[in-house]
């Protein structure tokens, strides 16, 4: 597009062309009354896509506002980069979590992939180093051709990113419901390292120092994508794949490492990522941090494309890109420096006191907006909210009816979402660097803090089924069980990044989900002493109207103290004693047993008391850095003997259980706040000293069989390991392969 096709001010005006870039009737007015004159077109972009909800969370900012955002440990909480938490010796953790949704709704491999791509830069823009990635997937069923393309390609984006920069994915969740069938969601996570004297902000301080752009030059993908992942998708959004950026894995490689060169450099005064909304953002939010305006040159700005419009070149959201401000007359030693890496590193500006973003191009001022009103001043928006009429008279679900125990675990170990995910994690390069201690397919992947005895424990947890029954209960669970398999990799939780994945908030029954969601959450991350230091809102998920389940992906982050302490959730040996922690109850609401019968979700949600959970994570925690516990797993979907099965995969062991009460309670249910832990013979007084919810329910064997009776010795499942192995690893690979 060339400047001369742009319609000029009165145009846009009159013919509402703002609309078409995001902007309200209401919203454009507030621009006018800002700036006291009509904004052009390239301040008009300027507004829109800042003003989007996926940059301003305008609609979201006042339920983000309850969630606990400071603790002892915290050193940096929501507003830069990515959140940081102290690990002691100097140093701290970094991390983050962000949505790729709609683009790989759209382009799945790099949506995916740039997803990937954009939450590096995010953790490397405050100076750590990444050290490894997880993510949270979400598909519709794997019954038809599109959603196993989907589902095929978003992997394969992930890996084809992670493998070639060199870190290690290392954990994840993915889950299948038909409401994501048209919706998928795509969380990525990023964990890094840092000393607390390397932390870097995203701010442009000083005046008159100057404006530098590195990394890969700016081309026409990804325009208005921030406007793009603001609003629903529809049978038309294939329109929109210009919105999707392409990604480069060997470019971000040199740009992670040029830039964490960069950060030992004292010439460095702020570095932050170009990612929604491009230079945009970056600039705005630099500028307006620091109390201080910017002057850029457009003209400077590196670019693939000929003919670039000021508009394009702001709202471009080509990947792999930084925007930095060093000291003036230190521009030679970042050029020096970036060129040692291949890359680009040019002047593009310098920083002003006017609180202004002024731009020039060809020698013209195409844009001078107030930076706080682009990156401070959006509107807020109190939504409507109105509790759905039918949940008030939820009942609680009924006890599905099983006719043969053992075929229903086989099925339940079949369904996808409890499945073996190893066709997705073989994809990934979970060992590069090293480091990795627990791969995926435990509880949580845990990775080791070179030359200490620390190492970190890492998770992503939601499970949407209970938000769309309760998303208050749903999302306490949703950070409850995030923390228990923390828990269960001998860690202590430190604290939660979230990526808040909901429908359309403008609907009064989406924005109660989000509001009694997040009311949930926050109550957990209060009770379990996990703060909130970042994330990402995701809004719009739906299609021609369908919202998807409401699902905020909680990451989290644990301490391991010392590596002794890590434990995994396979049974260790014939003759150790299995406990289960916590008493079951017939709790079948969302559950997978409840899916697999009745092929729907109905009823209460199971609940959970967050005193009690919090008291039996404390107290396996302590049992497990004492030496007493020998493995542990939380029992989530599926239930008890899920768990077992789980827990007896990959071994060559087996297990003699007896449980009491309801056969399909005490086998299927998914009562909240249990544990399954083996204790070796001789640490049992020890270990039920330490936990009093312990209940004794069986012994681990050595004849690959797992079996489980009723008190009266009557046989409910007797499996062995290789048929339950069979069905859980294969379920996957056979829907896939299977012919629609």
């Amino acid at each position: 597009m060339s400047l001369l096709l742009e319609p000029n001010a009165e145009t846009i005006k009159q013919e509402k062309i703002y609309r078409e870039m995001g902007l309200s009737d209401e919203e454009f007015a507030r621009v006018e009354n800002i700036l006291g004159r009509l904004p052009n077109y390239t301040e008009t972009g300027l507004f829109a896509v800042m003003w989007s909800e996926h940059c301003s969370y305008k609609t979201s900012k006042p339920v983000l506002k309850k969630f606990p955002v400071s603790g002892e440990r915290v050193l940096q909480g929501p507003g830069e980069g990515a959140g940081i938490v102290d690990i002691g010796d100097e140093q701290a953790v970094v991390f983050k979590i962000e949505s790729h949704n709609h683009p790989s709704a759209i382009e799945p491999y790099q949506g995916a992939a740039t997803g990937v791509g954009g939450i590096i830069r995010d953790v490397f823009s405050m100076g750590a180093r990444p050290i490894a990635l997880l993510n949270s997937l979400r598909f519709g069923e794997l019954d038809n051709p599109r959603t196993k393309y989907l589902f095929e390609e978003v992997v394969a984006g992930i890996a084809g990113y992670g493998n070639c920069i060199g870190i290690p994915t290392v954990g994840g969740e993915v889950q299948f419901d038909d409401c994501y069938k048209g919706n998928p969601l795509v969380n990525a996570m990023c964990v890094g390292l840092i000393n607390h004297d390397e932390i870097q902000k995203g701010q442009a301080k000083g005046v008159g120092n100057t404006v530098m752009y590195v990394g890969a030059a700016t081309g026409r993908d990804g325009i208005h994508g921030a406007s793009f992942a603001s609003k629903e998708l529809t049978d038309d959004s294939g329109e929109d794949r210009p919105a999707v950026q392409v990604g480069d894995p060997f470019m971000e490689k040199l740009l992670v490492e040029a830039c964490l060169e960069l950060v030992k450099c004292d010439a460095l005064v702020g570095i932050q990522d170009m990612g929604a909304a491009g230079l945009t953002s970056s600039s705005s939010e630099m500028a307006s941090k620091a109390g201080a305006g910017i002057e850029m040159y457009l003209d400077d700005v590196p670019q693939r494309e000929v003919g670039m419009t000021p508009y394009e070149m702001m709202l471009s959201e080509s990947q792999e890109r930084m925007l930095v401000v060093v000291k003036k007359g230190r521009e030679q030693e970042i050029v020096d420096l970036f060129e040692k890496y291949g890359l680009i590193a040019v002047t593009i500006g310098k920083v002003t006191d006017d609180h202004s973003l002024r731009l020039y191009h060809k020698g013209e001022v195409v844009a001078d907006v107030p930076v706080d009103s682009l990156a401070e001043d959006a509107p807020v928006y109190h939504m409507p909210s109105q509790e759905p009429a039918s949940f008030a008279s939820l009942q609680d679900a009924q006890t599905p009816k099983v006719e043969d125990y053992k075929q229903t675990l086989l099925k339940l170990l079949q369904q996808p979402t409890i499945a073996s995910k190893e066709w997705v994690y073989d994809q990934y390069d979970y060992m590069v660097r090293t480091n990795t201690v627990v791969s995926p397919g435990s509880d949580a992947a845990v990775v080791r803090i070179r030359d200490t005895k620390k190492a970190l424990a890492m998770t992503t947890d939601c499970n949407s089924r209970y938000l769309y029954l309760d998303p208050e209960t749903g999302g306490k669970i949703a950070v409850a069980e995030a923390a228990r398999n923390i828990i269960c990799s001998g860690a202590e939780p430190l604290a939660i990044t979230d990526c808040l994945n909901f429908g359309n908030p403008e609907k009064p029954e989406i924005f109660w989900q989000i509001e009694k969601a997040t009311d949930g959450m926050s109550d957990a991350c209060n009770v379990l002493n996990t703060p909130v230091i970042g994330g990402n809102v995701s809004l719009y998920n739906e299609t021609n109207g369908t919202a998807v389940y409401p699902t905020p992906v909680v990451g989290m982050v644990g301490l391991v103290h010392d590596l002794n302490h890590v434990t995994t959730q396979s049974f260790k040996e014939a003759g150790d004693a299995i406990y289960v922690i916590g008493e079951t109850k017939s709790e079948f609401g969302g559950s997978e047993l409840q899916k697999l019968v009745e092929g729907q979700y109905s009823g209460k949600a199971p609940s959970i008391d967050l005193e009690v959970e919090q008291r039996r994570q404390k107290q396996i925690l302590q049992a497990i850095q004492q030496g007493v516990v020998a493995s542990a797993h939380d029992i989530s979907e599926g239930g008890l003997a899920v768990a077992i099965a789980e827990s007896l995969i990959g071994t060559e062991l087996g297990a003699e259980v007896t449980v009491d009460g309801e056969a399909v309670t005490a086998l299927f249910s998914e009562t909240q706040s249990r544990f399954l832990l083996t204790v070796k013979a001789e640490n049992r007084e020890a270990f039920e000293q330490l936990n009093e919810d312990a209940r004794f329910v069986g012994t681990v064997t050595n004849d690959g069989v797992m079996s489980i009776t009723d008190m009266q010795q009557n046989a409910f499942v007797q499996a062995t390991v290789e048929e339950m192995t069979n069905a859980w690893k294969g379920a996957i690979p056979c829907l896939l392969k299977s012919k629609d």
